[in-house]
């Protein structure tokens, strides 16, 4: 449950909020996951010419970036403009985001001994992240803003292949050849993606999702043993901080009772589940039924109305199988979706019966 400290700051009826704690919603809530950037145009405007990562660590466009989807589409929640790299870079590590790339790391971490020098002080690097925060949250009104972060094993991932990885070889090669010097470096992590997700908590989200972008490269097995406890120690540090915490990860499917039980208030499914396929597997063996987030395939918004309708209704019925539901996409708003599209999917859904 929410603690009274937020519920005083937003709306407690605000659907989103309604959701996660277990209670019935006046509507369906919706957000897109990528719904502050590249798909519109505005957003496009704004930031020409502007690195993505000076455009993170700048609180007003921080700000009218996280405002825009708000404004455009009647969404149910703002998600911060950021990256997940961010907290890296505010501890001092060396990365890049390269356009058409994604992050690149000056210098690819694979031995202990670069995982001892790895630097773990954000000093007062977080400061703009607070600066945006507070204007987004004066800006906002009742609409909930979630905070967001990587997940040590995503993270990870990027230091040691050095940026996107089809195959994530050289991650899986340590995770297994070196356990001792891989918890080392999950552990560093988990204390830089706590930091960070504290930071935007004290200055005001209401909400926060952890991002394991990567961990559908993983068997269940070396997910518990090797990533599981990480995960963990990132969202069991935030149980009483009085937000919900919602976990989402790619391809995760086989994962998904793993990572709930890494402290998930709200489970994110992708495309590829059904959610009341998910909502079983969730509840199996007596566990409570789950309240899950998504999941429609962010390339179906690009085919005729029709077709994206239908798929809307049965996501939305399929959801009634959960604990709850907050609509979302299976994975993130693809560049080139018409911003028009998604705002008649927000208002498809607030239409429906909740």
């Amino acid at each position: 449950m929410l603690s009274g400290e937020h519920r005083t700051q937003g709306d407690v009826t605000a659907p989103l909020l309604a959701v996660a704690a277990g209670e019935k919603p006046s509507r369906t809530p919706v957000w897109f996951m990528r719904q502050a950037g590249r798909s519109l145009p505005e957003y496009r405007k704004l930031r020409e010419g502007v690195p993505m990562l000076e455009a993170c660590f700048n609180p007003e466009m921080v700000c009218e970036v996280t405002l825009q989807p708000v404004r455009r589409h009647d969404v149910d929640a703002a998600i911060l403009f950021s990256d997940i790299v961010v907290p890296l870079v505010a501890a001092g590590i060396g990365v890049d985001i390269v356009p058409g790339t994604g992050p690149v790391v000056a210098e690819p971490v694979r031995t202990a001994a670069q995982v001892d020098a790895l630097p773990a002080d954000t000093g007062d690097r977080f400061e703009p992240i607070t600066q945006a925060i507070r204007l987004i949250r004066d800006e906002l009104g009742r609409t909930p803003l979630i905070g967001f972060a990587g997940a040590p094993f995503t993270l990870a991932s990027y230091l040691i292949e050095g940026g996107p990885s089809r195959n994530h070889e050289r991650t899986k090669a340590l995770m297994h050849s070196d356990k001792q010097t891989w918890h080392a470096l999950l552990t560093k992590l988990a204390g830089i993606t706590r930091e960070f997700i504290e930071v935007q908590i004290a200055a005001g989200v209401q909400a926060v999702q952890l991002f394991d972008s990567w961990a559908g490269a993983l068997s269940e097995r070396d997910y518990r043993e090797l990533v599981l406890p990480h995960s963990a120690s990132v969202l069991g540090a935030l149980a009483d901080a009085g937000v919900p915490r919602i976990h989402f990860g790619v391809g995760t499917s086989e994962l998904l009772p793993a990572m709930r039980e890494a402290g998930a208030d709200v489970v994110g499914v992708d495309w590829r589940l059904p959610l009341d396929e998910a909502a079983r597997r969730l509840s199996a063996n007596g566990a409570p039924n789950p309240v899950l987030q998504g999941n429609l395939d962010p390339a179906v918004l690009m085919a005729d109305f029709d077709v994206v309708d239908a798929e809307v209704r049965r996501i939305h019925a399929e959801g009634k199988a959960a604990g709850g539901h907050i609509f979302n996409l299976g994975h993130g708003v693809l560049p080139d979706t018409n911003p028009d599209v998604l705002t008649r999917v927000v208002e498809l859904v607030h239409s429906l019966e909740p």
